[in-house]
């Protein structure tokens, strides 16, 4: 039996509100590859749209807080926290997010969410620079909390 799906064939949102309210977290993790030139207009901070990894993590914020606006079925949840960590690495952009949330569901989508769009808003910011950027990795790293209890990936 589908938890998405009435018995009628409807599509429905799970229903929660049994389940007990618990804290909640989880982290996501991916990256952007991109040329030697485009890395370095951003650690030179030389876009004119301005600080790209500044830019990046408020995106990324911002889509964590608005995950049910985007992924059908999603529950809308009150996030207690929400961290968007960047770094420069060899070839490109490493993101990580971390939500957390007091609640009757789990915040997976939100971080995996939050890192993507963070990801998309460095691309964004610097194709005039490399159109072929890649983005990869996009993951859940563990999560913590609920019925189902503790991930982290191996």
């Amino acid at each position: 039996m589908s938890t998405h799906v009435d018995a009628q064939g409807n599509v429905m949102m799970v229903d929660v509100t049994e389940k007990a309210v618990t804290e909640r977290s989880a982290v996501a993790e991916g990256s952007i590859a991109m040329s030697a030139a485009a890395l370095e207009a951003i650690r030179k901070r030389a876009f004119a749209k301005g600080d790209v990894i500044t830019v990046a993590q408020l995106a990324g914020i911002m889509a964590s807080k608005r995950t049910a606006d985007i992924i059908p079925l999603c529950h809308p949840l009150p996030l207690s926290n929400c961290k968007v960590e960047m770094q420069l690495t060899a070839t490109g952009v490493h993101a990580l997010c971390t939500v957390k949330t007091a609640g009757r569901t789990g915040v997976e989508m939100e971080a995996l969410t939050g890192v993507s769009v963070a990801l998309l808003t460095v691309y964004d910011m610097c194709k005039s620079l490399d159109k072929g950027m890649e983005i990869s990795g996009i993951r859940l790293l563990k999560k913590s909390g609920g019925k189902s209890g503790d991930y982290a990936r191996p």
